[in-house]
Order: structure tokens, then sequence, then C-alpha cells
């Protein structure tokens, strides 16, 4: 098991990228590049700003990345400003202000009854909410264990769970349905916003065909943009259960490498390719994957 900062090894890595590259030719082949952009009403807008920091919502940005959003590698460019992904919407008034210029129509909140229960969403202005149970449980409190190694297995076994669950594939695959056909700008959310809404971003950046190496990256980001949560839940379990604890439970509260590559590699296991993993396990149509393609690059 890597501790932390242990790069993975070269032929893991080599792996992966062959793993993508067949899956992204996959998706070209069956026609994901269409053009169906005038379906969907999406558009370009090349003075769009970067995406607001949010005090209140650490977590929150652009599924498409910043600046001119992620090159692909059939040499398009993401779409900024049609998805968005975060941690819970524990809007401040002011971070509601900022958000509410978004034009954010569609919330999909991935919790489970007893998460939304405890921490309910303040919604933008004018969006709807819908509630997609991933976990397919009443709730979900993160567990206790004895060794840095078990909590790291954990994690990993719920990023494989994402590939092999009923309950996961069935919540994917009617939010990846309902991205591709909503109208407007659209947020999808988890608890951090790391781990079930890491692994839909991760999918969006596969289908768009975003390369391994960036979507790792941008992957890996929660581990910036909560960094302070990080640390103040790190504050807390120390001071309460003291230093041997808090680095025990250390791999809940941020990613990792081998986070994404349990998912990557479950699929690769259970289907062989990404694309046999979108319709053959998550039941979504290649119209739709074509539809959702188009939204997400230009």
């Amino acid at each position: 098991m890597p501790q932390p900062g242990t790069r993975l090894p070269v032929h893991a890595a080599a792996s992966r990228r062959m793993f993508l590259k067949r899956s992204a030719n996959l998706l070209l082949v069956s026609g994901a590049g269409s053009a169906l952009l005038s379906a969907c009403g999406g558009s370009l807008d090349a003075s769009l700003p970067d995406t607001p920091r949010l005090a209140s919502v650490e977590n929150f940005r652009d599924v498409a990345g910043t600046a001119a959003g992620y090159p692909t590698v059939d040499g398009k460019q993401m779409r900024r400003g049609a998805f968005y992904r975060s941690n819970v919407l524990t809007l401040s008034a002011v971070d509601a202000a900022v958000m509410n210029k978004l034009g954010i129509a569609s919330v999909y909140d991935l919790r489970t009854p007893g998460e939304i229960a405890r921490t309910s969403d303040v919604l933008p202005k004018g969006a709807t909410s819908q509630s997609l149970d991933v976990l397919g449980t009443s709730d979900f409190l993160p567990p206790r264990f004895e060794t840095w190694a078990a909590a790291s297995a954990f994690m990993e076994s719920q990023a494989r769970a994402y590939v092999t669950g009923g309950a996961q594939r069935a919540s994917y695959g009617t939010l990846l349905t309902r991205l591709a056909n909503g109208a407007g700008a659209q947020l999808f959310h988890s608890t951090a916003g790391k781990d079930r809404a890491g692994w839909v971003a991760a999918l969006l950046l596969s289908i768009a065909n975003v390369p391994l190496d960036v979507i790792m990256q941008d992957y890996l980001l929660s581990n910036v943009y909560l960094a302070r949560s990080i640390r103040a839940q790190t504050d807390t379990l120390r001071s309460q259960d003291g230093d041997a604890v808090a680095t025990v439970q250390t791999p809940l509260l941020n990613v990792q490498e081998n986070y994404l590559q349990a998912g990557f590699d479950q699929v690769q296991k259970s289907y062989g390719t990404m694309s046999a993993y979108l319709t053959q396990g998550l039941g979504v149509s290649q119209t739709t994957l074509a539809t959702l393609r188009d939204r997400l690059v230009v």
C-alpha cells in the first residue's frame, strides 16, 4: 500500500494511459463527436471569467477547468460554464449572490438521505434540485480505522464500488443522462465534492477525451481546494483523539492518485474500456454520449 506522496509504478501508469487511450478511441469511433450542439443549446463565451472561488463552498469549480478549458486528445477544448462540481452547498449570502450570476438551472445532490437531513443545500436562485443516492444507503458516516493502510484501502474499495455496485451504476447512469439532456448550466455535488462527485467529473473528462494525466491532476485538485477544511478536520481529530488517530484518518479527508486509479482499474477489469462501462455498465446510450460530449467540448 503506497504511503502519502508515493508515486505509482511506471508500469501501472503506462497501463492506465493505454486503457484510457483505447477508451477515448472507441468513444470517437462510436460517434460521440457528432454535431448536436444546437439541440442542447450550448455555446462558448470566449470572455467567460474564471470560475469564482467560494469561501463557503470550497470545492466549487468548473468541470472544464479554468482559462480556456482543458484541451482534449483530439484537438478540441472543453466548454466552460456548462457543468459545475462542488461540495455541499452551504452558501453564504455573499457566495450565493456570486453563484446566482452563473445561471445554474439544475443541482444534482449525490448524497444519502441522512447526509441531506444533516446539511441541506442552499440552492442558487432559480435552480431545481434532484437527489440521486449514489451509495444506495440511508446514511453514510466516515468509519474509523486502526491503520493508515486500512483507511486508504477503504477509499480504494469505494472507488471500485462506483464501477461494480448496482446503486452506484444506476445513479451515475441516470445522472449522465440528465446532464446530457438538461437545459442550462448544471451542478452536481456530494458532501466533500471529492469522491462521488470526483468520479463523475473524471467520467465527464474521459467522455470529452481529456488526457489521463490532466484527469488525474484535476482529481487531485480537491486537495488544494479543500486544504483549509482538511486542516480544520485534522486539527479537530488531533485535539480530540491525538496525533495517531488524526494520521490514520487522513486518507478519508483527502484524495490520492491510487483512489482514482482503483476506479479506472476496475473499469478495465469489469468492462475492458471506458466506453463499455458507460454503455453496458451505466446504461447510457451512444446518442446520449454524443449529446453529452457536444455539451462538454468546443
